[in-house]
């Protein structure tokens, strides 16, 4: 038994990956294309280890996607792979119109002719698992319920807009040709190899740095932040236990605006990393707020709840504790993803919004 895993050198990917075979054997075959966020430097522990079989590709190759699926021959597919962060994506929207949309495609359709060709318990027994967002939902007001999986999809951003169009071309291939999919929409993630451009790791990045700690806006932007390794036991429950044809909203009962997330990080970093200059508060510089920047974003978490048995075992005060005291223990690491080219996406997306 084995399972395919797309994007599983990026953040939540190699997450998933390190946490399914610290708690089985069943090997996983991991095909990432190593973009700028996928990093092999997440899966070194894996050196060696002949359960991981790491493929550097991309998903919209039809033709190795389909050899990987012939000569492996997986029991589950489980796709994260996908182009993730909202502001590149409204500087550069083609790059997550073709993996988010085409690549998921080409997955399905791969799939497809490879589940077709199964026989008796293995093509029962086989699924095709989707990642997805809340951020498909849109945006919701202060007093609005959170996102259920009945929700109407309002997406805001490309990026968001690319992730409705992947879940609804999935939902498609199960109700026009039976492919045995699941989907689960989570919230924001948060934890170890989170690259530094995202809130959490890019404000611990340049406390420590003594950099501006830039807060888009008034900082009020309200998310449910969702510890990673939460989310991976969230998606080992729906490919264990879920509903063929089923969405599941995955999120961490953990609403908070996006300043008080930051001013819990200083007074973990002053806590654990004290400045000689004092407070990190001090470098805390509110910029221009990117556009059409969802307000808020919360999830029902009770479906996979009531359904499945799954609830986060983390609150925020120990995720993100364990997430600054990793970020200390690994300057090596976030150094070695700050390469020429991050330096100048930070420039480009940060330098005019003084």
């Amino acid at each position: 038994m084995t399972i395919l895993v797309t994007g599983g050198a990026g953040f939540i990917g190699s997450n998933f990956v390190l946490d399914w075979l610290r708690g089985c054997d069943e090997p996983v075959v991991n095909l990432d294309k190593l973009t700028y966020a996928g990093n092999l430097a997440n899966l070194q522990s894996l050196q060696g280890d002949a359960r991981h079989v790491f493929v550097q590709g991309d998903i919209c190759d039809r033709g190795l996607v389909e050899t990987l699926l012939t000569t492996h021959r997986p029991r589950a597919i489980v796709h994260f792979a996908a182009e993730s962060h909202v502001d590149r994506s409204i500087h550069g929207p083609g790059e997550f119109m073709r993996t988010n949309v085409e690549g998921t495609f080409t997955l399905l359709e791969a799939a497809r002719a490879y589940w077709s060709g199964l026989e008796g318990g293995a093509k029962g027994g086989f699924r095709f698992h989707h990642v997805s967002t809340d951020e498909v939902y849109g945006s919701l007001g202060p007093a609005d319920a959170p996102f259920s999986e009945t929700n109407a999809y309002a997406p805001n951003s490309p990026y968001s807009a690319s992730k409705a169009a992947s879940d609804h071309l999935v939902r498609a291939w199960h109700h026009t040709y039976g492919l045995p999919v699941t989907t689960s929409n989570c919230s924001n993630n948060y934890g170890p190899f989170h690259f530094p451009e995202k809130l959490i790791p890019l404000m611990i990045a340049n406390a420590l740095a003594g950099k501006a700690l830039p807060i888009y806006g008034d900082g009020l932007q309200v998310r449910d932040w969702l510890y990673v390794t939460d989310h991976c036991s969230a998606i080992r429950a729906v490919l264990e236990r879920g509903r063929v044809g089923e969405v599941y909203n995955v999120g961490g009962w953990n609403e908070m605006p996006n300043i008080e997330i930051v001013r819990a990080l200083i007074r973990l970093l002053d806590e654990l990393a004290p400045s000689a200059e004092g407070s990190y508060a001090r470098l805390i510089t509110y910029v221009t707020d990117r556009p059409g920047h969802d307000r808020r974003y919360a999830i029902d978490a009770r479906k996979i709840e009531r359904e499945l048995g799954w609830r986060p075992a983390e609150t925020f005060e120990t995720g993100i504790r364990k997430t600054v005291a990793w970020y200390l223990a690994n300057q090596e690491w976030v150094r070695n993803v700050q390469s020429g080219a991050y330096r100048e996406w930070l420039d480009k997306n940060y330098a005019q919004r003084a």
